[in-house]
Parts: structure tokens; C-alpha cells; sequence
């Protein structure tokens, strides 16, 4: 006997061997119970759901003599002449083949001959939606008013194709995509009954692949079952062409981890062993969606059906990566997939995304900010921990060697790059210090540069300094020396960063700070805020200070105007 396929072997016969489409089940078996079967029926939903397989048991459970619980009884005179192939009663016809109006003619002549062996001529209309407008109207008036012993079946997976005349004619029928728990349990009945040892992640691994369809899950198990005695994961991978596991889980790491250099050695590794461009863009954004699901999801582990080993990876990366960072990854990727198929020059355009992933930096992308503020924080957070001792000579140590090598616009962030240096930068000496840049010299001789700000730096005083006045110093130098000092006495990189926009101005003997965002204004005010900034002010002998938004006295000024002119509305105001 001629081998036959999987989904053709095991192609349901009854509605009890269906596998889900509940609702669609429960429509026809109560339709059939009740003797009240329509006369035209329209199946659409993806492919591989079981469209035809429902059509196919409908014709013989509507002919039944004796149907069981809504589906053929297979022992009776009718479901014996039905299981013949050269039956009559039950027509099955291919409208992508078949498109023309001479055979929906040919159809509407054949439909008022009376059934042979049954008590209804059923015509199943496979891919309805290839039929032409004049096809489409010569079957109109026979759907519409068809012979008392005709039922058709049209079967589609796009009904938006079909005009709307004919839907209006049709009780219509949604399949749904099959969940992969229950193309799991299928998979596992289909092994068990051939006979064929199994992994249950191999299994999962399939029925994910399926991606809801089960004609599509069977094909795939059928190559997979002819790769080896048994089935195994590594098996089903190496079937599916998926690169290595390990090979794709490093990628990842370094493109969210903003290593330019090792993300493009990697990729072009993966891509010079062979692998195509599709299928590496693809097994990224399965990896991807793998650490958004162990990243976000608590039952994470069940959900993915990996091996413990290969879970452990997923897991470790998850927790290493930012979650915006996951999520501009999955979307340049996803832009990239849906590009691939229109560009000459696939290679590039995969490395373009590589490039793009690995350098948040350049990216003005809100998730791209979200990502570098989030490995700020992380970072300041364990500098305050640790100190900043401990980690800044390691980053100066490294960094000459490393902006050597790299070229300017590729020099991808480290996090030590996102830490406060201890010692200050020379701009900011110069502008912000009043000490003389060169020692006072004899009349004739050359001044001697003073010492470095560092040689003779000394830990700052924890005594305030004698309040300074509006007249020996300006408001912006006096601004500039805090910020400093709240550099260096604070650990908190987020009230640094609030605090360097605003604006500085003496008002009488109080520095106002003045800002135009409310949030800045309104988090300035909370009382951890306050007694941070006012430490750093009594270093640089502040002792008055206050935080204003702009426009706020504009807009008390224009409200007490406007309750002036409701108070006082007989006689005319003007404001000059």
C-alpha cells in the first residue's frame, strides 16, 4: 500500500475526533437533531483548521440514517454508498481549478437532479474566493433559491474576497487557529497510536511551529519523525533549519548588551556557515519574544516548554536585559523581517538592524532613551553601593585602549560610560573655580602654571562656608559651584539631572531656581529633595534658596485680573 501522509491518515471522520472548532461542532449537530439544515453554509477561518474535514462529515451526517450524537454512523446503507469514492450525492469542487462561469453553468444544471443513494446532494466549493464576478453570478440565483435536496458548503480562508450578495445568502461559520496545548495533546495521540518515541519539548517545539494550523503541525512531524529513531529537540531544530541555540542566544545577549563589535562578528559567523538571512531574522525574534515572555510572565518556563538547559539561558539573558531594550530590539527586527523580502541586498539589511539594535545610543527612539536611563540608574545605583572608587579607575584604565581602536560613531556604551567621574573635567575648573590659573611671578620672569585642581584637592569641608552675596558672586557661579558639590557629596544621578536645567537668579538675598516643567517643579518640592539640595548649598554658603515655576505668577496675576472684572462688572477695567 502506498504511504499516506500524516494529516491525510489522520483526518477526522466524526465530530468527536475534531480537534476544538467547538462552536462551528455545536451549530451543526444541534442543525441536523432539530432536521433544520440550511441550505448554504460558508467555512472560512486559516488554513489547516479543518474547514473541509467539517464539510466532509456534515455531508454524511445530513444523509445519515442513523447519525451518533450529530455525526455519520458509518454502518448504514447511506454512509456505506458515501464512502465510495464515485458517490454522487457528495461533491467536492476546487474553485481555484474551476473559476469560470461555464462550470458554475454546468453546476446549476447538475444541482436539479434529485440524490442517488442519500436525502441530500451536498456541493462542497473549496477556495470560493477564486471564483470570478461572473462566476460568482451564475451561482447566485441557484444559492439563493436552490432545489429542496441541494446543501452547499463554500469554504474560504478570505472571506473579504467574497461579495457581499453571496454572504448575505450564507449562515457563515468562523474556524478559529487551534491552541498549541491542543495540538500537543493531537501530536502525542498521533506518536502513541504510530508508535514513534518522543520528547515532550521536541513536541511543543513542533506544535509551536504549526502556529495553529494542524495540517501544518502533521507535515512537520512527518519530516521530523523521518530524521531520526526518536524525536528530539535538537532534532526538530536541525529539521526546522533554525540556527544553534547557543549561537542565537549569544547574538541577542550582545546586541542588548550594546556590543556593536560582537554583534556583527556574530552575525556574520551565523550567516558564513550557511544559514539564511530569513531564517537567522527569524530565530531572533523567536529568541526575543523568549525573553520578553521569562522576563514578564511568572509561569514563564511552562509557557516556553524549553529544555531545563536551554530555560536557564533564556532566564539568565532576561534578567541581565532592560525590558525597553527587548522591546526596540523585537521592533527594529520585526521592520527588518517585513523589509527582507523587497531589498537585493538581505545580508545588508539584516547587519543595518544588527547595527541599529546594538547602538542605543545614536537612536533618539523613546525606547531607546527608557533603555540608556535605565542602565543609569542600574549603574548609579551600584556605584552607591560599591563607590565610585572601586569602579572608576577600571573605567580610565580601559578607556584609552578602547577609543584607540574604535571609530568615533560606532563606539558602542559601556556602563562605566554612564557613571559620574570622580575627578572634574578641566572646562568645568576653569569656569567654575576662582582659583588663579598660573602663580604670580617676579616683574621679567615667566608666571608658573599653578597646580592641577586634583594635586592639591582636599576632602570637602562638612563645616559651611560664610554665606556669599548677590554683589562678590553671581547667581550662575554660585549655581555652577553647587552643582558640583551635589556631584560629589550626592549619589542620586536622577535629582543631578533635574536640577541641571534649571535657572539661577538672586532675588534680594534668596536664589530662586526656576524651572518650566511641573513634574521637575513638583519632585524638587518632596522633602528627600530638599534636604539633598540643601546640604550642597550650605557647602558653597548658601542659606537660602527656593524653587519657583515659571508662569506661575503670570497665571495667579491674569486669574486675580479676571475675578477682578467678574467682581466688578459695571464699570470698565482695562489692563495696560
Amino acid at each position: 500500500m502506498a504511504h499516506l501522509s500524516l494529516y491525510r491518515k489522520f483526518r477526522p471522520s466524526t465530530f468527536e475526533q475534531m480537534v476544538r472548532q467547538e462552536h462551528v461542532v455545536t451549530v451543526l449537530r444541534n442543525q441536523i437533531a432539530g432536521d433544520s439544515v440550511g441550505h448554504a453554509y460558508l467555512f472560512c477561518g486559516p488554513r489547516g483548521t479543518g474547514k473541509t474535514s467539517v464539510a466532509r462529515i456534515f455531508a454524511r451526517a445530513v444523509n445519515c440514517e442513523n447519525p451518533v450524537n450529530g455525526s455519520p454512523c458509518g454502518r448504514c446503507a447511506a454512509c456505506a454508498a458515501l464512502a465510495e469514492g464515485s458517490n454522487l450525492d457528495i461533491a467536492e469542487i476546487d474553485a481555484a481549478s474551476n473559476n469560470g462561469v461555464n462550470e458554475m453553468r454546468d453546476l446549476r444544471e447538475k444541482v436539479q437532479y434529485p440524490p442517488v443513494s442519500g436525502r441530500y446532494k451536498v456541493y462542497i466549493i473549496d477556495e470560493v474566493h477564486m471564483l470570478t464576478d461572473s462566476a460568482f453570478n451564475a451561482l447566485l440565483k441557484t444559492l439563493e433559491e436552490p432545489p429542496r435536496h441541494a446543501i452547499f458548503i463554500l469554504a474560504t480562508t478570505e472571506p473579504q474576497k467574497i461579495p457581499a450578495t453571496i454572504l448575505s445568502r450564507c449562515m457563515r461559520l468562523d474556524f478559529k487557529l487551534i491552541p498549541q496545548e491542543d495540538l500537543e495533546k493531537h501530536l502525542c495521540a498521533v506518536l502513541d497510536e504510530i508508535g514513534k518515541s518522543y520528547e515532550r519539548e521536541a513536541v511543543s517545539a513542533i506544535a509551536r511551529a504549526g502556529a495553529g494550523s494542524d495540517r501544518d503541525m502533521l507535515s512537520i512531524a512527518e519530516m521530523c519523525i523521518a530524521y531520526g529513531e526518536k524525536l528530539t529537540y535538537e532534532g526538530v531544530t536541525a529539521v526546522l533549519g533554525a540556527a544553534d541555540f547557543n549561537q542565537t542566544s549569544a547574538l541577542c545577549r550582545a546586541i542588548l548588551g550594546a556590543d556593536l563589535r560582537e554583534s556583527l562578528a556574530l552575525t556574520e559567523k551565523i550567516l558564513s556557515e550557511g544559514k539564511a538571512v530569513g531564517v537567522l531574522c527569524r530565530d531572533i525574534l523567536q529568541f526575543l519574544n523568549q525573553l520578553a515572555v521569562a522576563k514578564t510572565c511568572k509561569n514563564a518556563e511552562k509557557l516556553l516548554a524549553l529544555p531545563k538547559t536551554l530555560y536557564g539561558r533564556v532566564a539568565e539573558i532576561a534578567a541581565e536585559a532592560d525590558g525597553h531594550a527587548i522591546l526596540r530590539a523585537t521592533e527594529i527586527f520585526a521592520g527588518a523581517e517585513a523589509t527582507l523580502r523587497f531589498v537585493s541586498s538581505p545580508s545588508i539589511c539584516l547587519e543595518t538592524a544588527v547595527m541599529k539594535a546594538s547602538m542605543p545610543a545614536v537612536d533618539y527612539n523613546i525606547d531607546a532613551l527608557l533603555a540608556r536611563v535605565g542602565a543609569l540608574e542600574k549603574t548609579v545605583a551600584s556605584f552607591a553601593e560599591n563607590g565610585v572608587s572601586a569602579a572608576a579607575p577600571k573605567a580610565e584604565a580601559a578607556a584609552p585602549e578602547r577609543r584607540a581602536e574604535d571609530p568615533v560613531c560606532f563606539s558602542a556604551p559601556r556602563e562605566e560610560d554612564y557613571g559620574f567621574p570622580e575627578e572634574e573635567p578641566v572646562f568645568a575648573e576653569v569656569y567654575f573655580s576662582d582659583e588663579p590659573a598660573f602663580t604670580s611671578a617676579p616683574e621679567g620672569e615667566k608666571p608658573v602654571p599653578a597646580p592641577k585642581a586634583e594635586e592639591k584637592r582636599e576632602a570637602p569641608k562638612t563645616e559651611p562656608a560664610a554665606p556669599v552675596s548677590a554683589v562678590e558672586m553671581t547667581a550662575e557661579v554660585v549655581f555652577g559651584k553647587f552643582m558640583r558639590t551635589l556631584r560629589k557629596t550626592s549619589r542620586n544621578g536622577v535629582l543631578f539631572t533635574m536640577c541641571s536645567d534649571l535657572e539661577a537668579v538672586y532675588e534680594g538675598g534668596t536664589l530662586a531656581l526656576y524651572t518650566e516643567s511641573e513634574t521637575v517643579y513638583r519632585s524638587l518640592l518632596r522633602e528627600e529633595h530638599r534636604e539633598i539640595m540643601a546640604g550642597a548649598f550650605s557647602l558653597v554658603g548658601v542659606a537660602d534658596f527656593c524653587v519657583k515655576l515659571k508662569g506661575a505668577v503670570k497665571r495667579d496675576e491674569k486669574a486675580g485680573l479676571e475675578q477682578i472684572k467678574r467682581d466688578f462688572s459695571d464699570y470698565p477695567i482695562e489692563i495696560k
